[in-house]
């Protein structure tokens, strides 16, 4: 039976931007790969070309088919996770055996606030409360 399992601390999955993510990771498999590695990076989807960037990697070196780690990344400033119309950017962790290939994926979101970010289309007008500023008397 193969198992591998990315584990946040405190078990969340939202982020701020140049926050720190902590966990430790879990592997068990049924040959002994070459390196165990995981990867920080985000991805996009949606209308046009997706782009994927790593940004960072934690390797676990000369590991047996069973076995575990912590791991501590820094978060750049950005991008922020965001969600439109024609194009979604998400950012992951991803437990890699290699050279077999077998994964395990975790989404998070990195921005200022829990959810995020969703981006509506300039032609529409926007959800919610509008606000108008008033022009100042003197």
């Amino acid at each position: 039976m193969i198992i591998m399992r990315i584990e946040l601390d405190d078990d969340r999955s939202w982020f701020l931007p140049g926050g720190q993510i902590t966990g430790r990771v879990v592997w068990q498999l049924d040959e002994p790969p070459e390196a165990v590695e995981l990867r920080l990076f985000w991805h996009t989807s949606g209308k046009g070309t997706e782009d994927v960037e790593i940004i960072d990697v934690q390797p676990f070196e000369g590991t047996g088919p069973h076995g575990e780690g912590a791991f501590a990344f820094t978060l750049p400033l950005g991008p922020y996770s965001f969600s439109g119309s024609l194009i979604t950017l998400a950012w992951s962790l991803e437990l890699v055996a290699l050279p077999g290939g077998e994964t395990e994926r975790l989404d998070i979101v990195v921005a200022p606030t829990p959810v995020e970010v969703r981006l509506t289309s300039l032609d529409r007008p926007p959800s919610g409360q509008i606000f108008t500023l008033g022009k100042r008397t003197e």
